[in-house]
């Protein structure tokens, strides 16, 4: 297995960490009889020759003794082995480069894997199924192997191998080669009936989505439920320890989160990609997911309704309010799947409050969550409630502001709820005036509390405010984030907060400059106070505050006019968010739309992220912000999120951007 692996000049060859000389170990490690050596040298490879799914001369250099390692069957955990020649042979990289060495390397030696198409274990075969269509590079082989395999297979798990390679032949020489693409869509279509079981039908169904929809059921869904549902009764019932009582440890919830069926997450997850933007069949998909009798049905109907609405605006009313269903489910997977989700909706948790309300009233201890280690947080139902902005949240977290225990964490919730949490700002005003200045964990306990009264524009919270800045000692762990956390909440309290206008002039000379300019103005509207500062961060190359800057300045108006040559440089350069806000600031300093109104629909249709600034810009200017209204009603007529790839913060930013577009558009005509 390991000829001339001493003849390699490990030391010269480089891996994610440097020089390759520990790779013959690890190499050698992979063979070894002790499992948990095995083991190490397993993560060892993915940790340095296969780092982040990279490729480097060094991961070339091991091709042929891992295909030597896979070959031998005495080797334990040969489809580990395989798993790993298959992802390092999937990397795209520039022609002559280390990746594509690798993916000639396999290439070359693809009867390796046609040998271990047909190995003893059924493992093997499993992986060996990854690699016949990238490496064989023959659609007329690889059809006529995995005909073969799937007539004589009889292991479940290799057979939904076997049938997502027939969905990559069909992908991948559809345009060029439609005959075997043909081929494969037509053995798809044979799988995906009687007399095969439910999981290959299944699998069979998703790849068909991918490649050939034409080819799929008039009752897709009807279907792909009835499937699930026959695969879930014939699963063996098996205990499930990670849903018996226990410390609450994060151990135990990672545990929980984790799919408990990753071979049904996989093959459902798989259909609902193919189906992409069929949002109908999707949303009706996971009302059959959720549903199900079956609670490991369920609970991946949690998580894949979480990925539907982080990806589309339309169709969550019906599974959310499934979701909130399964709350009093007894399986603590479920109930821990439905809350993580719901906390993450904010908003759009609405349709489950009721089961969120009936929840917190029937089980009070889940109102704060008291962890192995750390300070307590709050629970995640209450979390949910209030992100809903539900008005019962807020007789709750007045009875947990009066317990013994208050999570730190309460007040980041207070800004979903609105002007309904008003009540609360007394006892939150409170808290601040007493958290120790000095404290270890004073950004933890004070700016929440400042988001909170920010929130809630209590004015009269001036004075505790003014506590912090005059007070937090200079050496204090993370006080310029507290700091500013302040002079934000007195920006928003404006002409209130006069009382703090020494303060904030003194914070001009800081590195908190343009926030501390920005309240100033907010609180004394003296553009000739704050333009010097924002001109000379303007012009700061090297401060990092440049755009924050140019945002001040747009708020400022006609009054930032002297900013504006370094405004309209500002804006022809730099990277697409710092392009917009300068633009933006151009435009309402000047009232000068048309030289960058290209620019800014450019930059929103391009930029997705820069998509809230601009629609602020175009609220903030009235009906002269018109030029840009057809954009705003592009934005709220798009059924897609506006950035689907950041998870929970995308449901979060895109809330956001709905929000300012309509009151951009408020008395021009919209109609949602």
């Amino acid at each position: 297995m390991f000829r001339g692996i001493d003849e390699v000049d490990w030391a010269s060859l480089r891996h994610a960490h440097g020089s390759a000389e520990d790779v013959p170990g690890l190499l050698r490690g992979l063979a070894s009889a002790d499992p948990a050596e095995r083991q190490t040298a397993l993560d060892g490879m993915y940790g340095t020759v296969h780092h982040e799914g990279g490729v480097y001369d060094a991961t070339v250099a091991c091709v042929p003794f891992l295909l030597a390692l896979a070959g031998h069957e005495e080797v334990r955990d040969r489809a580990e082995v395989v798993e790993l020649l298959v992802s390092i042979g999937d990397v795209d990289g520039a022609p002559g480069g280390p990746a594509a060495s690798a993916l000639e390397a396999l290439r070359v030696r693809a009867d390796v894997f046609e040998r271990l198409a047909g190995d003893a274990d059924p493992g093997v075969r499993r992986a060996a199924a990854g690699a016949l269509v990238p490496f064989l590079g023959r659609p007329g082989r690889v059809l006529a192997l995995l005909r073969e395999r799937i007539a004589v297979e009889r292991d479940d798990r290799v057979l939904l191998a076997l049938a997502e390679s027939l969905g990559r032949v069909a992908r991948r020489y559809g345009p060029a080669d439609a005959a075997h693409a043909a081929e494969a869509v037509r053995l798809l279509t044979e799988l995906s009936g009687p007399p095969h079981g439910p999981s290959l039908r299944l699998a069979a169904l998703g790849q068909l989505a991918g490649c050939a929809q034409d080819r799929l059921p008039a009752d897709l869904v009807a279907t792909a439920v009835r499937l699930l549902r026959d695969r879930s009764g014939q699963r063996a019932p098996a205990g499930r320890p990670y849903d018996a009582p226990g410390p609450d440890t994060l151990a135990a919830r990672l545990r929980r989160l984790r799919p408990s069926d990753e071979e049904g997450a996989a093959l459902l997850r798989t259909l609902h990609a193919a189906l992409g933007s069929r949002v109908t069949d999707r949303v009706a998909l996971l009302c059959g997911q959720l549903t199900s009798p079956d609670p490991l049905d369920r609970c991946n109907g949690v998580w894949m309704s979480a990925g539907l609405i982080r990806e589309w605006r339309t169709g969550h009313a019906e599974p959310v309010t499934l979701i909130g269903s399964q709350l009093g489910a007894p399986e603590a997977r479920l109930h821990d799947a439905a809350v993580a989700v719901l906390v993450e909706l904010l908003a759009l948790a609405a349709p489950a409050a009721d089961p969120l309300h009936a929840l917190l009233a029937y089980r009070p201890e889940l109102r704060i969550r008291h962890g192995e280690r750390g300070a307590p947080t709050l629970g995640g139902p209450l979390k949910a409630l209030a992100g809903a902005g539900d008005a019962r949240a807020v007789p709750v977290l007045a009875e947990v502001l009066a317990g013994p225990v208050v999570p730190n964490d309460l007040g980041l919730v207070i800004p979903h709820l609105g002007g309904v949490a008003v009540p609360l700002a007394p006892v939150l005003r409170r808290r601040l005036a007493r958290v120790p200045l000095d404290a270890a964990d004073v950004r933890e306990r004070a700016v929440p509390l400042l988001s909170a009264l920010a929130a809630l524009g209590d004015v009269e919270s001036v004075p505790a405010v003014l506590r912090l800045l005059r007070g937090m000692p200079d050496g204090a762990r993370r006080r310029g984030i507290v700091i500013a956390a302040a002079v934000r909440a007195l920006g928003v309290f404006g002409g209130a907060a006069r009382e703090a206008i020494p303060e904030l002039r003194g914070l001009l000379g800081t590195g908190g400059a343009v926030g501390a300019a920005e309240a100033l103005w907010s609180v004394t509207g003296d553009a000739e106070a704050v333009l010097p500062v924002l001109l000379t961060e303007l012009s700061d190359t090297g401060s990092g505050r440049r755009r924050h800057a140019a945002a001040v300045l747009g708020r400022l108006g006609p009054a930032a006019r002297p900013a504006l040559p370094g405004l309209r440089e500002l804006a022809a350069s730099g990277d697409p968010g710092t392009r917009a806000t300068a633009a933006c600031a151009v435009w309402r300093a000047a009232g000068e739309p048309e030289r960058f109104l290209p620019v800014l629909r450019s930059t929103w249709a391009e930029h997705p992220r820069t998509r809230t600034t601009i629609a602020e810009c175009v609220a903030a200017l009235g009906p002269s912000g018109a030029p840009l209204h057809e954009v705003l009603r592009a934005e709220l007529a798009a059924p897609r999120r506006h950035r689907g790839d950041l998870g929970g913060h995308g449901i979060r930013d895109d809330l956001v951007l709905l929000r300012t577009c309509r009151e951009a558009l408020a008395g021009h005509a919209y109609h949602p």
